[in-house]
């Protein structure tokens, strides 16, 4: 459960307490928009950043285990001519069909012109961390997000207001006791758009707050 830090915080942030909040985020990238569509919006970042111990790992990664598996696949090659045909034979398959991909990968509606497009033109602007906190409160719903590149879900006290909207413009759609690690939910707007966010933090936090978007 969110510590009381964090509900304090809330609270400033609203004016009231909260009636449900939860961290999530996206889950999948953010598709490419039109680059006149970008240009329009300010031309934001459209990824989440990285702690610099990722980079590190990229290069432990490039540096020490690429080469090893260089080394491995040169001495695959040196095998005979015709014990590798084998390998390569057996290992070949029949080749699937490409599946058709999803534009929008699946976290909005496709239309960026509308709220939910450009709700996600500006997602990372406000902050590069990917996640957000979604607050309820008896007349409106609000976004806020935390200027850290890490931050713990439980703990974080420094967000702030990205978006408010009230619930005339946005309803929150969601099943409640969905599998932990999997649930989702939407946040649904009055023009027809709508966005998709998973990966909800606090088990204790998100099974309340789909519980009361259901209520």
């Amino acid at each position: 459960m969110a510590k009381r830090a964090v509900r304090r915080q809330a609270r400033k942030v609203l004016g009231e307490d909260p009636v449900a909040l939860v961290w999530c985020e996206i889950r999948k990238p953010i598709p490419t928009p039109p680059e006149d569509v970008h240009r329009a919006a300010g031309k934001g970042r459209l990824k989440p950043g990285h702690h610099w111990l990722m980079y590190v790992g990229a290069v432990v990664f490039f540096f020490v285990f690429v080469p090893a598996m260089l080394v491995d696949k040169v001495g695959d090659r040196l095998l005979t001519p015709s014990k590798w045909r084998r390998n390569r034979n057996r290992q070949a398959g029949p080749t699937p069909s490409d599946a058709p991909r999803n534009p929008t990968n699946g976290i909005f509606d496709g239309d960026w012109d509308l709220t939910a497009g450009q709700l996600l033109l500006r997602w990372y602007g406000h902050s590069s961390n990917p996640k957000r906190l979604v607050m309820l409160a008896p007349d409106r719903v609000c976004v806020a997000a935390s200027p850290r590149r890490r931050l713990s879900a439980t703990r974080a006290t420094d967000f702030r207001s990205v978006a408010e909207l009230p619930l005339d413009q946005v309803r929150v759609e969601g099943e409640a006791d969905q599998p932990r690690g999997y649930a989702t939910f939407r946040l649904r707007f009055t023009d027809g758009s709508w966005l998709e966010v998973g990966g909800l933090a606090g088990p204790e936090d998100a099974d309340h707050f789909l519980r009361t978007i259901n209520g």
